[in-house]
């Protein structure tokens, strides 16, 4: 699927020797704890200078994350596992049919802005859904992408995909989730991001029936207009 015309790249988010990030994909659900020492490995290993940068596409069994703004009234039922991100943000769920892609740059290579940063991830996602004709816009105030859906009444809208990263000697980790075809149910045992007025929505819910392979070829392209080249890597997330 061709991408549609999108907004130019964050220059500083390109690296000047537009050396390629790795680009993995698991082929099973990654356990939440295995996955977050993994990112912390490589995160350490890039500002070592001992691995390569990496994004890692993968899905979780159904939990709850807790960011550092997480506050305890908005996590409603223990349904499912909490867990401690060490991400920004507040209570987030993730669980199968939501694409999630942890983000493993060295912002010493692409600029040391935060922002630019966010903006860029924030971007990536508004390709992506562009690329199936869904319009998917930023929010003043609120971090993540989201879709209007005045189906539901006057200023409602839903978020379809959440940010959370941490920087860690200027290389990030944590990263996005997508929802692509989720139980949307499962989110009513959090206060998703903290926000309760509005409500949350995915590809499936808006009458987009894609495969998570759809998805993903259409994310790398996106990825790589706003940070530049990637390679294939086979296997779950390598940390040298």
């Amino acid at each position: 699927m061709a991408l549609p015309d999108i907004e130019p790249p964050t220059n500083k988010m390109l690296r000047p020797d537009a050396k390629p990030v790795e680009w993995i994909i698991s082929a099973t659900p990654v356990p939440y704890p295995e996955a977050l020492d993994a990112m912390r490995a490589r995160a350490a290993a890039i500002a070592a200078g001992e691995a390569n940068e990496a994004v890692w596409l993968l899905e979780h069994p159904p939990l709850y994350t807790a960011g550092t703004s997480a506050h305890a009234d908005d996590l409603l039922t223990d349904r499912f596992p909490v867990y401690d991100a060490g991400r920004g943000g507040q209570y987030t769920y993730h669980g199968p049919g939501q694409r999630v892609a942890y983000i493993m740059l060295d912002l010493r290579e692409r600029g040391r802005d935060i922002r630019a940063l966010v903006q860029s991830l924030e971007q990536w996602v508004i390709d992506t859904m562009a690329a199936f004709n869904i319009r998917a816009e930023r929010r003043p105030g609120r971090v993540g992408v989201w879709v209007a859906r005045p189906d539901k009444g006057i200023g409602r809208e839903d978020k379809i995909a959440a940010i959370g990263v941490r920087v860690s000697k200027w290389v990030t980790f944590h990263g996005i989730s997508l929802n692509v075809s989720p139980d949307l149910s499962h989110y009513d045992g959090i206060v998703p991001c903290g926000i309760a007025d509005q409500g949350v929505t995915s590809f499936e819910d808006l009458g987009h029936l894609v495969s998570l392979p759809e998805v993903d070829s259409v994310l790398r392209q996106a990825f790589e207009t706003q940070f530049g080249a990637t390679i294939a890597v086979s296997g779950d997330l390598p940390t040298e």
